[in-house]
């Protein structure tokens, strides 16, 4: 029997990763915990960096707000996942919905732009670094962020809005933890070839313009450390592009693990612990890879750990 069109929609139903009951107290446990190492993890980068003013540079303000961001992707999408399973309860609203689809393509664009942002930033200091001060100006490094959120957000509403104009069927379950824009617009039961265009065309050019441009500023980076005569040049080069390279490979990785797992696979669960890896996994992992690669990180960790403790110690003597 065909599903009846419903175009008055008043909730969807989000699967989760198991609909085993007995696995519901360890999935609310694992998620609470990744969720709380993300936020705590990404707010000590971000006070790290305030706090110590030898980080007041162009790379470690992308770094902040890369933080800020890997803060704001997972609060997105997993609290709900979280209130879901301690209510034993799998709806969310049609609003709620396409107000998550909405968020979670403004912070995996802006990601997106940041990580490119942060490569070209290395790409002038190692290629041009007499320049550097001039060509990563203050000012040049706000307008990078502004622009990137600004696209980020018209990305977000876009599709959105393109949702607003679909009706939906009888069948309204999500297989998947979070409301994924691929899975709201398969449930449509009206035309959605522009929907299908428009997500294939913005995602080819929001996502493959800052790809580019990262494997250009690495090649360039890779020809001119190459060409340094010196070993401990080329050691110090590489070593103040590895964490960003892992960030990269990271979250780049994921997505296209996610892509292909769709491709070749029709199981919607294995698509869903899929679209785990670059949604909830990278946030949580960006605060110890650039913590533990980074000498100067690491020494501005020492020094608000000391901080921290020094005004511990003098709000007891207080009391």
């Amino acid at each position: 029997m065909k599903p009846e069109n419903q175009s008055g929609v008043s909730e969807f139903l989000l699967l989760g990763l198991s609909e085993d009951p007995d696995l519901q107290p360890l999935l609310f446990g694992l998620f609470l915990f990744v969720y709380l190492v993300t936020v705590l993890g990404n707010l000590l980068i971000i006070l790290a960096i305030s706090s110590d003013s030898h980080l007041h540079t162009p790379m470690y303000f992308f770094l902040s707000n890369l933080s800020l961001t890997d803060i704001s992707f997972s609060t997105s999408t997993v609290p709900r996942m979280l209130v879901n399973i301690q209510r034993q309860s799998k709806t969310i609203s049609y609003a709620g919905c396409l107000t998550q689809v909405c968020f979670v393509l403004i912070f995996a664009g802006l990601e997106n732009f940041l990580l490119a942002a942060m490569a070209y930033d290395r790409y002038v200091a190692i290629c041009h670094p007499l320049r550097y001060t001039v060509i990563m100006h203050p000012r040049l490094c706000v307008l990078l962020i502004l622009l990137s959120l600004t696209v980020s957000i018209a990305d977000g509403l876009l599709h959105s809005l393109m949702l607003l104009r679909l009706s939906f069927c009888t069948d309204l379950e999500i297989p998947h933890f979070f409301c994924e824009l691929d899975q709201v617009i398969k449930l449509a039961c009206s035309d959605t070839l522009i929907n299908n265009i428009l997500v294939y065309v913005v995602t080819s050019v929001l996502g493959g313009v800052p790809l580019l441009g990262i494997i250009y500023s690495y090649f360039k980076i890779v020809s001119s450390i190459l060409r340094m005569p010196s070993p401990g040049g080329k050691h110090k080069a590489f070593s103040t592009c590895g964490s960003h390279l892992s960030v990269v490979s990271l979250f780049y990785g994921t997505a296209f693990g996610v892509y292909i797992s769709s491709a070749v696979t029709d199981s919607t669960r294995k698509s869903a612990v899929a679209s785990l890896m670059y949604t909830v996994v990278p946030q949580m992992l960006n605060p110890f890879i650039y913590s533990l690669r980074n000498r100067e990180m690491k020494e501005a960790l020492r020094k608000l750990h000391r901080q921290m403790l020094s005004e511990k110690f003098t709000w007891r003597r207080f009391f």
